[in-house]
């Protein structure tokens, strides 16, 4: 169980390797990629794994660490500890340049594959290299809701809105007894302190996605374009795992952050008023955001576009998605063989389902059903 596994101090550091071996059940089937059946909301649920023995290394996304850490862990409980699977949370900036630059088989990445030139980069067409011209496809497989977590003592409810967010990140809001937070949070006593803001130092995924947040629901109060370097303000941390302690230690303080690392630090998060009224952060409510996103992605790659604006009551906007992002063909048998069997298992509904505990939220049904069966075309 994956309580059982916190309990026991398993939950991967952002700044660690997770190395572990995963292994195939006797009653495995005979099938290399695996079988899958359909459940009858139309999620894929996994009815057989092959359990095929090889190695399998992969590096990237933070976001989606204590994640892959479990279902690493859990697969090779089900498959018998018979296969390898390492995963290096380095930051989805890096994972993507390790994985075209042949170093990694697959990476994890909070955005899709840029298709135009970054710094002289199209991430599209060098992925398409390393994968012998092959072409590399996206596949959403962890919803990570992104929090706003705050350190304000005997402030345990705290409202902000996309624009009132992006003042603050940008510098234009200093104070927590600011006129425009204490209009949103009537009858909290609100201190005259300082705000204190920490980022992602690193390349990050999710810095990229807050900032697609706060662009496209920010009123125009975030000006910079989307990317994986912070545009704001603020004091910069090492990774997740690095804001979080930030926002721990330091009375005063707010950052973004996936929603696993503020529960881990037992720090409270921002309810967003997107303009239906404040929303809190729970499993539910970006579920109910994620059903309006649309697959941008054709074929078999299921790159997403996230709807930040115009989302119903009750949905909470500000989510990523981490891609495991893979050669559609290119690796050699044994390699794929595994790659097929294991997101087989990390796309099904049991094991959705059980991410909730760890802070994260289910692909919706619909979409785990494209992602199954594009797991099952790679070659």
């Amino acid at each position: 169980m994956i309580t059982n596994r916190l309990v026991a101090g398993r939950l991967v550091a952002a700044s660690a390797a997770v190395s572990l071996a995963a292994f195939g059940l006797a009653a495995c089937g005979s099938d290399p990629a695996g079988t899958t059946t359909t459940t009858g909301d139309g999620s894929a649920s996994a009815s057989g794994l092959a359990c095929p023995s090889g190695k399998l290394t992969g590096e990237g996304s933070t976001a989606q660490a204590n994640a892959m850490q479990e279902v690493i862990a859990d697969y090779g409980d089900a498959c018998g500890n018979k296969s390898t699977i390492e995963y290096n949370p380095t930051g989805s900036g890096a994972g993507i340049k390790s994985f075209y630059g042949g170093l990694v088989d697959f990476a994890g990445s909070d955005s899709a594959l840029k298709t135009v030139a970054v710094d002289g980069v199209v991430e599209a067409d060098k992925a398409k290299e390393r994968c012998g011209g092959n072409q590399a496809w996206n596949l959403p497989m962890v919803v990570g809701p992104i929090a706003f977590a705050y350190n304000l003592e005997g402030v345990d409810k705290l409202i902000l809105t996309p624009e009132v967010l992006s003042d603050i990140f940008t510098g234009k809001i200093t104070t927590w007894n600011d006129p425009a937070i204490a209009k949103l949070n009537p009858g909290t006593t609100l201190p005259s302190s300082k705000i204190s803001v920490f980022f992602r130092s690193d390349e990050s995924g999710t810095t990229e996605n807050v900032e697609k947040f706060l662009k496209a629901a920010g009123n125009g109060a975030w000006t910079a374009e989307p990317s994986k370097k912070w545009a704001g303000t603020g004091e910069g941390k090492n990774k997740s795992s690095g804001v979080a302690d930030g926002v721990k230690g330091t009375p005063g303080s707010i950052s973004y952050m996936e929603w696993s690392y503020a529960k881990d630090n037992n720090l409270p998060t921002v309810q967003l008023d997107n303009g239906q009224g404040a929303t809190e952060l729970t499993a539910d409510s970006v579920s109910k955001a994620l059903s309006g996103a649309e697959v941008k992605g054709s074929g078999n790659d299921l790159a997403l576009s996230l709807k930040y604006t115009d989302t119903e009551a009750g949905a909470y906007p500000a989510l990523l998605v981490t891609y495991e992002i893979v050669c559609s063909k290119g690796l050699d048998a044994e390699k794929t063989a595994v790659l097929k069997d294991f997101l087989t298992y990390f796309s099904s509904s049991d094991t959705q389902g059980k991410l909730v505990e760890l802070g994260y939220a289910p692909l919706p049904s619909s979409l785990q059903s494209k992602v199954a069966a594009s797991v099952q075309a790679i070659q």
